[in-house]
Formats: C-alpha cells, structure tokens, sequence
C-alpha cells in the first residue's frame, strides 16, 4: 500500500472513533446519574483524536509552492 493509502485509511478509522465516542458521550450524559469523570476522560480523547485528524488531513494536502 502506498503512505496515501495508509494515511487514508488512518484518517477514516480515527474518523469513526471520533464520531463514536459522540454517540457513547451523549447516552451517558441522558443517563442518572452521570458519571461526570468518565464523561471528561471520553471529551479529553474526542479532542485528541480531532488533533489526530486535523494531523492526518493536513498531510494529506500537498505542498503548494506559491
């Protein structure tokens, strides 16, 4: 596979993590009582993994000489 490729699919899967980790967020925040540290840890990695993201898709762009 080429680093395209790779890089690609990396950015799918962290894609699916981060739109998940929306899901499990909102269930626990409906339900009583809220575990409000659970709540943050899950926050804390949805952020990490919006850092990963941005990472992968500016990689992704290449470099335009201007």
């Amino acid at each position: 596979m080429t680093d395209q490729l790779v890089l690609k699919e990396k950015l799918a899967a962290l894609r699916v993590e981060h739109r998940d980790l929306d899901d499990v967020i909102r269930r626990l925040q409906d339900q009583m009582p809220m575990d409000q540290l659970q709540i943050q840890r899950m926050k804390k990695r949805k952020l990490l993994l919006k850092d990963m993201i941005a990472r992968l898709e500016s990689e992704l762009v290449p470099d335009i000489i201007a």
